[in-house]
This record gives structure tokens, C-alpha cells and sequence, in this order.
């Protein structure tokens, strides 16, 4: 039986802000730390990278899933515990969703929207019921909550649509969570 495991979705770049990366160290030495698996998108690159070489380094087991195609533009991390290349980006998200029991969103650009927007829709038509977390460092994800909101508030999505994110401030707040996640 695997681990518990956590599919953290993050930017290839570390961003501006350096509390980024911190909470990234942070959340890959805590998962590790659980006894818990980080899932993740095998780059060795940005907040990518701090994440999976903080669960390597407090002994965490690791499972990298990136697609041939990034394998060079993300340098692919091949020393984790596990490292899947698949031929497509598609592929990719499939099978870190389906090795994972709980997503957790750090700040990211385009592709961990994409990656957040995709397992967020799959829980509001009933697909899974694994928790999504955004974890909010330094209010980056606000912006995103208040998009969300209006979308509801206009009449695209129910209110529960709403109810399938936990926004957090801290990593410490996310781990407490996923303890309760973890211990079902």
C-alpha cells in the first residue's frame, strides 16, 4: 500500500517573492517529515525543484511525473523515488492525480492554473472528493478567490463550487488539514 500522498502543484520559477520558495522548502520538508509522499510535476526547476529536493533531503519518498517534451525545459529531476515520463501533458496530470490522495496548489503561473482548474472541475461534477488546497503565501491567491466568487456571484457555478477549496495561509495550516485527511 502507498503512502499517504500529496500532489503539489507549483511554478517552474521560483517568482518574486522569496517567501515562495520558503513555503515551498517548508511543505516539501513537512510532507517528508508526515511520512508522506510528494507527488509532483518532476522538474527539478523553481518552486518545482524546492519542493521535491526539501522532501529528498528530510528523507521523504518522491514521485516525479513530467512529460518527454519538458523533460530538458524543466530538467527533469530523475533521482526521485519514482520518475514517470509520459508522452503528453494530458498524461501527465492523470497520473499525478491518480497517485495522490490530496492536492495542494503553491503559487504558480499558467500551468498549475491549468493543473488546479482541472482537478477543481472534476470535484464539482462529482469525479473525486480529494481535498484541494491553495496555499495562500503571502495572499497570492487572492486574486483567484475573488475570481471564483464572481463567478458564482454571476451565476456560472453553484456556491458549493466554493466549498471544494481550502485556502490557507500556512504550510502549517495546510499540513493540520491534511492530518485529518490523512488519518481517514
Amino acid at each position: 500500500m502507498s503512502p499517504f500522498s500529496v500532489c503539489v502543484y507549483c511554478g517552474s520559477r521560483p517568482g518574486r517573492n522569496p517567501n515562495y520558495s520558503v513555503a515551498a522548502e517548508t511543505l516539501g520538508t513537512a510532507l517528508a517529515g508526515h511520512g508522506w509522499r510528494l507527488v509532483y510535476g518532476a522538474g527539478d526547476v523553481g518552486l518545482m525543484g524546492t519542493v521535491a529536493r526539501a522532501a529528498q533531503v528530510a528523507g521523504g519518498e518522491t514521485f516525479g511525473v513530467i512529460p518527454d517534451h519538458l523533460v530538458r525545459r524543466e530538467v527533469g529531476k530523475s533521482d526521485l523515488t519514482t520518475y514517470v515520463v509520459t508522452e503528453t501533458m494530458h498524461e501527465r496530470k492523470k497520473v499525478m492525480f491518480m497517485n495522490c490522495d490530496a492536492v495542494v496548489v503553491l503559487p504558480g503561473g499558467a500551468g498549475s492554473l491549468d493543473e488546479f482548474f482541472e482537478v477543481l472541475t472534476w470535484r464539482q461534477l462529482g469525479l473525486h472528493d480529494k481535498p484541494i488546497v491553495l496555499l495562500n503565501t503571502d495572499g497570492y491567491w487572492a486574486p483567484l478567490n475573488r475570481l471564483l466568487q464572481h463567478v458564482v456571484e454571476e451565476g456560472f457555478a453553484d456556491p458549493s463550487l466554493l466549498e471544494f477549496i481550502t485556502t490557507v495561509d500556512t504550510v502549517e495550516t495546510a499540513i493540520a488539514l491534511l492530518e485529518g485527511t490523512a488519518a481517514a
